[in-house]
């Protein structure tokens, strides 16, 4: 059916509703997310693909046992999450799929305060990777055209950033480095399947081996990459290499959360000011009321003076 033709027939409906029932039929057209599938693009296919394929490969919380001990470790270290946390990788389970496993009891938003009683308290939802929309939101609307240019995702974990940047920017090349060797097989694999090994590396290694990677890149990605991972005194030798070695003008600097938020507990002497000038974003580019806006504001972008 041609566009005119389609037209045509969704004005006939219309006017063959009853007069009585059509408020609640537009309503229904503005507000059902029955209409999502048609608005997704081959390549947001693609990305739920890729994401998949990735379930099928790992624990339903999105971690492996060498990433479990190093949260639980840096955790005791920092002693900064005294509640319950759940980590839920936003890039594999978005919040409806969230939902379904909670309705199947395969996951639970709350936790007892209280054995025995009803006195509950939401968990606390970690995520260590992008959401499809903040992927979006990052390709669409944080970056510029990236023709010709290099980026790095420091910490590439699943290679969300990767792969997106491969469907939705006109990124050069993209660099991913990761120091979990499993992870890493599972970024090769996909990248294998989707045939992205012309765009797209993943380095092996500790980024902090990695100064000539970051002085020769144009958009360096930071979500969540040392908080959770590192202990107080490990975190702030990373963050001194990287203050150190991103430092080519007018490179951009993308970070979850703020670069003061993530210093503001390590006792360091990084002049910010000095380093980087913070770009303001527009997080209100999606008017969706099922977009979570929070998230999109934990995105931070910063030009490096």
């Amino acid at each position: 059916m041609e566009l005119a033709e389609a037209q045509g027939a969704v004005l006939a409906v219309l006017r063959a509703t009853r007069a009585a029932d059509l408020p609640r039929l537009l309503h229904w057209m503005r507000t059902s997310n029955d209409f999502d599938d048609f608005m997704l693009s081959n390549n947001d296919v693609m990305l739920r693909s890729i994401a998949e394929d990735l379930r099928k490969c790992l624990p339903i919380e999105g971690m492996l046992n060498s990433e479990h001990l190093a949260i639980q470790r840096s955790l005791f270290q920092m002693h900064q999450h005294p509640e319950p946390m759940i980590h839920v990788d936003a890039f594999l389970y978005d919040d409806d799929f969230v939902d379904s496993l909670c309705e199947e009891g395969k996951m639970s938003r709350n936790y007892c305060v209280a054995c025995g009683s009803h006195k509950t308290a939401p968990l606390e939802f970690i995520s260590h990777s992008f959401s499809l929309m903040e992927l979006k939101f990052l390709y669409q609307h944080v970056l510029p055209d990236l023709t010709g240019k290099a980026l790095v995702d420091v910490g590439s974990r699943l290679g969300a950033v990767l792969f997106a940047g491969c469907l939705y920017s006109s990124a050069f090349q993209l660099y991913g480095v990761e120091m979990n060797a499993d992870f890493c097989h599972l970024q090769e694999m996909m990248i294998t399947k989707y045939q992205f090994s012309d765009r797209v590396k993943v380095i092996h290694a500790d980024i902090c081996t990695q100064a000539l990677l970051l002085q020769n890149a144009d958009v360096v990605v930071m979500n969540n990459v040392f908080e959770y991972f590192l202990g107080s005194l490990e975190q702030a030798r990373a963050w001194e290499f990287i203050s150190q070695n991103v430092r080519k003008k007018g490179l951009l600097l993308v970070t979850v959360p703020s670069l003061e938020e993530s210093l503001s507990t390590l006792q360091m002497d990084i002049q910010l000011s000095q380093w980087v000038e913070e770009v303001q974003l527009d997080y209100d580019v999606y008017m969706d009321k099922d977009i979570d806006r929070e998230a999109l504001q934990q995105i931070h972008l910063y030009k490096i003076v």
